[in-house]
């Protein structure tokens, strides 16, 4: 067997077992990623075409104030909007070369997504 492998590991696979069962462990026992890791109105690129939840595409749409009071804090409108009843989320546009893909499909399998829940980011 290789040199590189402990002795105590080393017929494991003979017997169709992991050579190091911890590691699989360690990453079951790792919680994945959520909205509270990341801070509201964080702007982030995804390697597929849907924003995962608590995220929506930056494509300027327009929300309401009322149930998005602590994203209306920190955007204001800023990327438009009347700021009475709604304002809108930032419109990130694909790469020049693709300007006629709109904004909510992904370009080159990437999607630009926002926070729409999630940690208040502090002004200190």
């Amino acid at each position: 067997m290789g040199d590189n492998i402990p002795p105590s590991h080393q017929n494991r696979n003979a017997k169709n077992e992991k050579p190091y069962p911890g590691i699989a462990l360690l990453f079951a026992a790792t919680p994945a990623a959520s909205a509270q890791q990341f801070y509201l109105g964080q702007i982030l690129t995804f390697a597929f075409n849907v924003c995962p939840y608590g995220t929506l595409p930056t494509n300027g749409a327009l929300l309401p104030i009322s149930s998005n009071e602590a994203l209306f804090a920190l955007l204001g409108t800023n990327y438009g909007g009347d700021g009475k009843t709604t304002f809108a989320l930032p419109n990130i546009t694909p790469p020049a070369a693709n300007f006629r893909v709109p904004t909510t499909t992904p370009r080159h399998g990437l999607i630009d997504c926002i926070t729409v829940a999630g940690i208040f980011p502090s002004q200190n």
